[in-house]
């Protein structure tokens, strides 16, 4: 017994140590990754106020106070001073090229300083750059005997091939810290090794993670601020997930902290992306996003900065593997590099999403092969969608024209039952009518509905196409953003400065197709506010909305609602005439038996008779007062 005991207590024991061990872990890690920003934070306040030689201070008479103030700037900011002639070395660079994209690499810090994107153009045709010159920043954060950043530093090149470029920074013999890229041929994507040799030899003993900071400033490269803006953002995927995480879209700056692993953090326009893959995961981060105003005058859209912190490993020979992609956010593209970028473009959900990465995109790049006017695939990708759900569209349009028809029958049930008290009663005969008739209440409504997951997925995916980024049609010289036949002096609320030819067209399209569906809603004083809305809010609703929204959107819909109108001229003219329908409607429910009454009919029959055995002694009541 004692021995059981006496094992019992020393297990416990041992898991109060480990218990202990972990927490002590958890905290140390929080305390040095707060030390981390504060203490960038300082450096960063430090730089901006350090002493600046100016001209009035090389001119005063005074030479002994000259003296002290040229001896303080000439004092070392590093105690090694091998760091200290890195720090004051010249800045050089260099370049690594393919067929996709050319980035020009600086010795300062030995980080892209430049990215040019081939064979895309910015809105006002100039070259594409991902990444401007100084627009950028990425370095390495630790501590020895006192905290370094990799960004203070000019590095030596010490390899360069076609592909490859290998920057060192020295400490002492044998011991540097190595930053290798790698470019492969045909490939948006720079591959990053980040080699720490001998460092363990001056890295203070209590570090145990690295700070990876990152910032870009992302240009604007679309014509339309508001619609490049409402879909950017900063996202990021947690390893081992399937879904993408953003920080949100449509706000004017978003910070988020991230205590968990995080995979690779993408800093997203509308159409280009960058984005930072660790390939052995970052620990944890900090990140946040702020749009710059419409009116910057450097053309930044925003600027995005993600603080992360990675493991330190020790030992001799460290090294980290991550990877820079810059290009566009093609969906096929991003997702052939296989670690989740497609999940960026914002496609929709499940079933939305499903539609458009499935089919839609499909279909796209299909007919792209043999056709290369844009408004032409989508209006052949209309004509196809239109065909596929007419047998639903007519079977909404039969169920429609029934209830349609069966209106006289209805106005004299409605006249029979002209009392409030009589509501139920007269709800039980239309009810019946129906069943007689084989008429269903929603038979027009269901096959409506099933169109609605189309309609959504075109709503999602035309202004995140980068299929139909600058593919003119007629006089819209970019599918993926608005069109503009009249720039106007000034900017009317909602609407924007600038007239939509495409969004006027789909206005009045949605108009006519009101108008000519009027008949098909019940008529009444009650009725008169939704069919107002219907015929003048909607279309007036839709032409202010998509004013400012992707041109090859408001050219679908408008599509989308001719061949409607058409299919329905075609339906009433020759599928249905609404005097036999009515006859064959008279017949069924002629030749019907009396039908069984289902739970719900019975329930509102039991109800009626409730109803009426109170308004009986409630008038019983009223006479004997």
């Amino acid at each position: 017994m004692n021995n059981k005991n006496t094992v019992i207590g020393f297990v416990l024991i041992g898991l109060i140590l480990v218990g202990f061990s972990w927490y002590n872990t958890k905290i140390f890690k929080e305390q040095e990754r707060a030390r981390f920003v504060a203490d960038s934070i300082a450096r960063v306040e430090a730089l901006k106020n350090a002493p600046k030689i100016d001209s009035a201070v090389l001119a005063m008479n005074d030479s002994i106070a000259k003296a002290q103030y040229m001896a303080q700037m000439a004092a070392p900011m590093y105690k090694d001073s091998l760091l200290e002639a890195a720090s004051k070395a010249q800045e050089e660079f260099f370049e690594l090229e393919n067929n996709k994209i050319k980035v020009t690499f600086t010795t300062k810090g030995a980080q892209a300083q430049q990215v040019l994107v081939k064979d895309y153009y910015t809105h006002d045709s100039l070259d594409l750059y991902l990444m401007k010159k100084g627009a950028g920043n990425f370095s390495v954060d630790f501590y020895t005997d006192q905290q370094l950043s990799t960004t203070d530093f000019n590095f030596t090149k010490v390899g360069q091939t076609d592909t490859s470029l290998v920057f060192r920074l020295q400490f002492g013999e044998n011991a540097y810290i190595e930053h290798e890229y790698t470019l492969a041929d045909d490939s948006y994507m720079v591959d990053f090794n980040l080699r720490m040799v001998g460092m363990n030899r001056y890295m203070s003993r209590n570090v145990s993670q690295l700070g990876i900071d990152w910032s870009l400033d992302v240009p604007r490269l679309e014509r339309g601020y508001e619609n490049e803006k409402n879909y950017s953002t900063i996202a990021y995927k947690y390893p081992g997930e399937d879904k993408v995480v953003d920080l949100g879209l449509r706000k004017a700056s978003s910070s988020e902290d991230i205590t968990t692993k995080v995979e690779w953090v993408a800093f997203q326009q509308q159409f280009f992306s960058a984005i930072m893959l660790a390939k052995d995961n970052f620990e944890s981060g900090d990140l946040s996003y702020k749009f710059y105003d419409v009116a910057d005058e450097d053309a930044r859209l925003m600027d995005c900065q993600a603080n992360m912190l990675v493991d330190y490993k020790g030992g001799d020979v460290v090294e980290y593997p991550f990877s820079f992609y810059y290009g566009p956010n093609l969906y096929k593209v991003l997702k052939s590099y296989d670690y989740g970028f497609e999940k960026i473009v914002p496609l929709g959900g499940w079933l939305i999403g499903w539609i458009n990465r499935v089919i839609i995109i499909n279909f796209f790049d299909y007919l792209s092969r043999f056709i290369s006017n844009f408004g032409i695939i989508i209006l052949l990708m209309t004509i196809a969608i239109k065909l596929v759900i007419s047998p639903l569209t007519l079977k909404s349009f039969v169920s429609s024209a029934k209830m349609r028809v069966l209106k006289p029958e209805i106005d004299k049930i409605n006249a029979k039952y002209p009392k409030q008290e009589d509501a139920m009663k007269k709800q039980q005969e239309i009810m019946a009518l129906y069943k007689k008739t084989g008429v269903s209440m929603f038979g027009g409504c269901l096959p409506m509905l099933l169109q609605f997951p189309i309609l959504f997925a075109m709503f999602r995916f035309f202004p995140a196409s980068f299929e139909l980024r600058q593919q003119g049609f007629l006089w819209a010289d970019d599918l993926s953003t608005y069109d503009s036949i009249l720039q106007l002096p000034f900017n009317i609320p909602l609407y924007g400065d600038h007239v939509s030819l495409f969004a006027i067209l789909m206005a009045v399209s949605m108009y006519f197709y009101s108008r000519m569906n009027m008949d098909q809603m019940p008529s009444g004083n009650e009725m008169a506010g939704m069919r107002a809305m219907q015929l003048y809010f909607m279309p007036i609703f839709l032409l202010v909305l998509c004013n400012n929204f992707s041109s090859g959107l408001s050219y679908y819909y408008m599509l989308s609602n001719l061949f409607t109108i058409g299919q329905t001229w075609v339906i009433r003219k020759y599928f249905v005439d609404e005097k036999k329908l009515y006859a064959q409607l008279q017949a069924k429910a002629a030749s019907a038996k009396a039908p069984k009454k289902s739970k719900f009919q019975q329930r509102l029959d039991e109800m009626y008779k409730q109803q009426q055995e109170l308004q009986r002694q409630q008038q019983q009541m009223r006479n004997r007062k």
